[in-house]
C-alpha cells in the first residue's frame, strides 16, 4: 500500500499528524463515565475531568478505566501516525504531544479537558517503552512515598524530556516539551495546594472521603 506521505509533503502532512493525535487525544473517559454516573465531575472534587478526579468523585473502577482509555487512545495514535506517515521523522512523536494536548483541552467540551498526566504517560510508553516501564515503576515508589499524584505528574514531565535529549532524541525532546509545559500551567492549583497542605493526597482519594463534595 501506498504511504499517505506520498501524496503529500511534509510541511502539509505535519499538521495532518497533529490533527489525528488531537482527535483520538480529545477523547474523554473520565466525563463519559461521569454522565453515566450522574456526577457532574466538571464541578466536583478538583474539578478536573481526568483519572484523578474520576479517583476522587467517582472511585477506583472509573480512575483504572480513564486510564485505561488514555493508554489505548493514545497509543493508537503514535501506532497509527508512524503507519500512515512512516517518511516523516516525528510523525510519532507529533501525534504523541497532540493527543496529550487533545486529552487537555477537547473541543467538544469548550476546551476544558483533563490534565494531561495520564495521556503523558501513555505517550512515553508508545515512544518508548523500555523507558517507561523504569519511569513506572520509580513513580509508583514516589506516589508510595509521597501520597501525591501530582508529584509523580511533575517528574514525569520533566524526566521525559531530559530523558529524549540525552539519548540523542532532541527534536522529540523539544516536542514532548510542550505538553510538559502546559500541564505544569494546568497544576498551577496542584502546587498551591501542595505548598499550603491542602492537596488531595491517594489515600483519603481512595477512601472517598471527597466523594460528592
Amino acid at each position: 500500500m501506498t504511504p499517505i506521505s506520498d501524496f503529500v509533503n511534509s510541511f502539509s502532512a505535519y499538521p495532518l499528524v497533529a490533527l489525528l493525535g488531537y482527535v483520538f487525544g480529545s477523547s474523554n473517559m473520565a466525563l463519559y463515565l461521569a454522565k453515566l454516573k450522574n456526577v457532574d465531575i466538571l464541578n466536583t472534587g478538583s474539578r478536573n475531568p481526568g483519572a484523578s478526579n474520576a479517583l476522587i468523585t467517582i472511585g477506583w473502577w472509573a480512575a483504572v478505566a480513564v486510564c485505561i482509555h488514555d493508554l489505548i487512545k493514545c497509543n493508537l495514535a503514535v501506532w497509527l501516525a508512524g503507519m500512515l506517515f512512516p517518511e516523516l521523522a516525528c510523525a510519532r512523536a507529533v501525534a504523541g504531544a497532540a493527543s496529550i494536548l487533545g486529552q487537555m483541552y477537547p473541543f467538544y467540551m469548550h476546551f476544558r479537558g483533563g490534565k494531561g498526566f495520564a495521556a503523558y504517560l501513555a505517550v512515553t510508553l508508545a515512544l518508548a517503552w523500555n523507558f517507561a516501564l523504569c519511569l513506572y515503576a520509580v513513580l509508583v515508589v514516589i506516589l508510595i512515598v509521597t501520597n501525591y499524584v501530582a508529584v509523580c505528574t511533575f517528574t514525569t514531565i520533566a524526566v521525559v524530556p531530559i530523558w529524549l535529549a540525552a539519548t540523542g532524541r532532541y527534536t522529540e525532546a523539544v516536542l514532548m516539551l510542550i505538553p510538559s509545559a502546559v500541564i505544569l500551567w494546568k497544576h498551577r492549583e496542584n502546587i498551591a495546594h501542595l505548598r499550603d497542605g491542602t492537596e488531595i493526597g491517594l489515600r483519603s482519594a481512595s477512601r472517598g472521603e471527597h466523594r460528592g463534595k
